[in-house]
């Protein structure tokens, strides 16, 4: 039960009486007057417990858009549903309007939208409905809350999307579509066509050029059907919040500009999210195209509070691919953590496949290095200057080991992967 500010002033005006003429009886009659009043009220009140909730599951929604979640109540019951809703989302789902009046004749349904504009990515849940259902004079409601659990997902934004089509011009300028093909768009032969004046002389098919009573030059292109193996961290060191955002949307939103960028590029993605156990994979195998099962693959990670497991690492990326790949560890450069498990596994993997890690640089640390006005501000610049210094040294560490290293800020990282990626496809590396 439930009373409403209505029966609280009819509480205050049943004080007049009182007032004007105390004593026990009036006390009495202006209780019973006011209790009769309530418990009529809840008498004549709609059932909510015939009160039946069907929910529609939303669609997936983009971090930052809105959706509306639909709800539809049925009043199974012979008296008239007259109050208000309240649909249970949590707070990060960012309901708008979850409380809402209804009226619903007996026996009939009403459908009512809740609109939602998420806060976080993920699956968010609604586990149930609180309905309050007032009688005729509006003084009190019966009330009562009924399971109705629902969900809706929420995707990762793609912001990096922006950079994808200054990256496929690239892309498409290696494959030979831009201009005439040449010797060193690539390594893979692709087609013979009529020598023409300016073409590299180290380019003719003497063999061909026999057979024919003009000279014929080979074109290349750059390697297709290669495997790009992304291994995704999600231990505790993915939990630090760099910027505006954790370290791990960082590296989803360069995940998922790599792997659109090498499908287009014709090879073959391989995702996995992992930290002690693998928390998503996903890839070019499945069905429908690679943004949507990348999307949906990431949407529900969270960074786990435990440590990496390294030597794991390298079974996991031969159960994606069995060949010589393209292996892109999205990971920390953080002084402790590199030199205890990233660096031998770098130099393990680098033996079979060419490998690139990929981390986020805070940029806190560059606008440290600046502030010196004070000896505060002295001694942030040294502790900036000794982690950039630590970054350095892993990172050549790395390098040495063959491994390719992107360090960048976070609104960076995705392009900066890219344009390695497109680096090494165009040196034939894959």
């Amino acid at each position: 039960m439930a009373i409403s500010g209505r029966f609280v002033a009819v509480v205050l005006l049943g004080l007049v009486p009182v007032l004007l003429f105390p004593g026990w009886p009036t006390i009495l009659t202006t209780t019973a007057v006011l209790a009769a009043m309530l418990g009529t009220d809840l008498l004549f009140a709609g059932s909510p417990k015939r009160v039946a909730a069907v929910r529609a599951e939303p669609q997936n929604v983009s971090l930052g858009n809105a959706v509306e979640a639909a709800l539809t109540l049925r009043n199974g019951g012979s008296r008239r549903l007259r109050g208000s809703f309240r649909d249970g989302w949590q707070p990060s789902a960012g309901a708008q309007d979850p409380v809402q009046d209804i009226d619903v004749p007996a026996g009939e349904s009403r459908r009512f939208a809740v609109r939602l504009r998420p806060g976080r990515r993920g699956d968010l849940k609604a586990p149930h409905v609180t309905i309050r259902s007032y009688g005729p004079l509006g003084l009190a409601a019966r009330q009562r809350t009924i399971d109705c659990p629902g969900s809706v997902r929420v995707l990762p934004p793609f912001h990096s999307r922006r950079h994808l089509p200054s990256k496929l011009r690239k892309l498409r300028e290696l494959d030979g579509k831009a201009a005439v093909q040449i010797r060193g768009a690539g390594t893979e032969f692709d087609s013979l066509r009529d020598y023409v004046r300016g073409d590299d002389v180290r380019s003719i098919d003497w063999r061909a050029t026999a057979r024919r009573s003009s000279v014929v030059v080979r074109t290349w292109r750059p390697e297709r059907d290669r495997r790009v193996v992304m291994v995704l961290d999600t231990s505790r060191t993915s939990a630090a919040r760099i910027a505006d955002e954790t370290r791990l949307d960082t590296g989803i939103e360069a995940a998922l500009l790599l792997g659109v960028l090498a499908e287009r590029g014709g090879d073959r993605v391989d995702f996995l999210a992992f930290d002690r156990r693998t928390r998503a994979r996903t890839g070019s195998a499945g069905q429908g195209n690679i943004l949507g099962r990348l999307v949906q693959a990431m949407a529900p990670l969270e960074a786990e509070l435990i440590e990496m497991d390294w030597p794991a690492v390298p079974a996991q990326v031969r159960a994606a691919s069995a060949h010589r790949s393209l292996v892109v560890l999205l990971t920390s450069l953080d002084s402790g953590a590199p030199e205890e498990g990233l660096l031998p596994v770098a130099e393990r993997l680098a033996s079979g496949h060419t490998v690139v890690v990929a981390a986020v640089r805070d940029p806190q640390l560059g606008t440290m290095l600046r502030e010196r006005s004070d000896a505060t501000g002295v001694f942030r610049a040294a502790a900036a200057e000794r982690a950039l210094l630590q970054r350095a040294a892993v990172t050549a560490e790395l390098r040495r080991y063959g491994v390719e290293v992107v360090d960048a800020e976070p609104h960076d990282l995705p392009s900066h992967l890219a344009d390695m990626y497109i680096r090494l496809k165009a040196a034939g590396r894959l």
